[in-house]
C-alpha cells in the first residue's frame, strides 16, 4: 500500500500507454486524490487499466498550479495519499508540479518519485549524439532574441542540447541553430513512441532547410551536437555541401 501523507510524482507515457511502469499503476490505483494536468486524459488510464479511481480528483494545471498546491498541502496535512501526474512525463520537467513540490517539501511532507518515459532520454538514444553530458534547454524561446543568446550561452560548451519545439517553430529554432553555433550534427524527433514517431538526422543546414518548408506532424524534440569537432563542420565545407546539393537538384529538375 501507499504510504500516508505522501506526494507521489507519478511518470506517465508520452504517447504509447504500454510504456506505463507497474509500480505506477499500482500507485494510481491506491492513492486517497490525484492532481493532474487534465483530468480528462487522466482519466483515460484509469479506463485503460481499469484501474479503481481515487475519490478525489482535481486539475494541477499552469493556470492553477498556486490554489491546487495549497489543496494538494491541505490533504497531505489531513494525512492522505496525493498522486500528481500531467498530460505526459514527469511533473515538473516542463510540465507543472514544481510549485506542489516545493509547497509539500515546506510544509515537512514526504516526496516519492515514480520514475517514468522521458521525451529527453528518448530523443538522446535516438539521435546517435553523445549523451556522455547534456543540457535539457525545455522548451525553446519564442522571440528570435531570447532563442539566439539561449544558444549562444551554450556555443562554446561541448555537452548535447535538448530543446522541445512546437511544430510551426522547428524550421526557425534549426535556423537560428545553424546561425549561432554553426553546422553541426543534430536530429528531430517526432511523435516519440507514437505510431507515427519519426526521427530526422542529419547536420543543421540540410535540417533548417527541410523543416523550414516542411511543418512536422506532431511533438518535437531536437537535439544538438555540442562544440565537438566529431559532430562540426566548417563553414566552407558546408557551403561546398550546400552547392553540391543546389547542383544535383538542378541535374534532376
Amino acid at each position: 500500500m501507499t504510504g500516508a501523507a505522501t506526494l507521489f510524482l507519478i511518470g506517465t507515457p508520452i504517447g504509447n500507454l504500454e510504456d506505463i511502469s507497474a509500480r505506477a499503476l499500482r500507485v494510481l490505483g491506491e492513492i486517497d486524490a490525484l492532481a493532474c494536468e487534465d483530468t480528462r486524459r487522466t482519466r483515460k488510464i484509469y479506463e485503460h487499466f481499469k484501474l479503481p479511481s481515487p475519490r478525489i480528483i482535481f486539475a494541477c494545471a499552469d493556470h492553477n498550479e498556486e490554489n491546487a498546491s495549497k489543496r494538494i498541502v491541505s490533504l497531505l496535512g489531513q494525512g492522505l495519499s496525493v498522486g500528481l501526474a500531467t498530460d505526459a512525463g514527469m511533473p515538473g520537467i516542463s510540465d507543472p508540479g514544481f510549485r506542489a513540490v516545493r509547497a509539500a517539501l515546506e510544509e515537512g511532507h514526504r516526496i516519492e518519485v515514480i520514475p517514468g518515459p522521458s521525451a529527453v532520454a528518448t530523443a538522446l538514444a535516438l539521435s546517435g549524439l553523445s549523451a556522455a553530458s547534456y543540457t535539457f534547454l525545455g522548451f525553446a524561446p519564442r522571440k528570435p532574441g531570447k532563442l539566439r543568446n539561449a544558444l549562444k550561452a551554450d556555443a562554446a560548451l561541448e555537452h548535447t542540447l535538448v530543446l522541445f519545439e512546437s511544430p510551426h517553430r522547428t524550421g526557425a529554432l534549426l535556423t537560428a541553430a545553424l546561425e549561432v553555433l554553426g553546422d553541426r550534427r543534430a536530429a528531430v524527433c517526432i511523435e516519440l513512441t507514437k505510431m507515427f514517431e519519426e526521427t530526422a538526422r542529419g547536420w543543421l543546414s540540410e535540417l533548417a532547410e527541410r523543416f523550414s518548408g516542411e511543418e512536422p506532424r506532431g511533438e518535437v524534440t531536437v537535439v544538438i551536437a555540442g562544440n565537438n569537432t566529431k559532430f562540426m563542420r566548417s563553414a566552407e565545407v558546408a557551403a561546398a555541401a550546400r552547392a553540391a546539393a543546389a547542383d544535383a537538384a538542378d541535374e534532376l529538375a
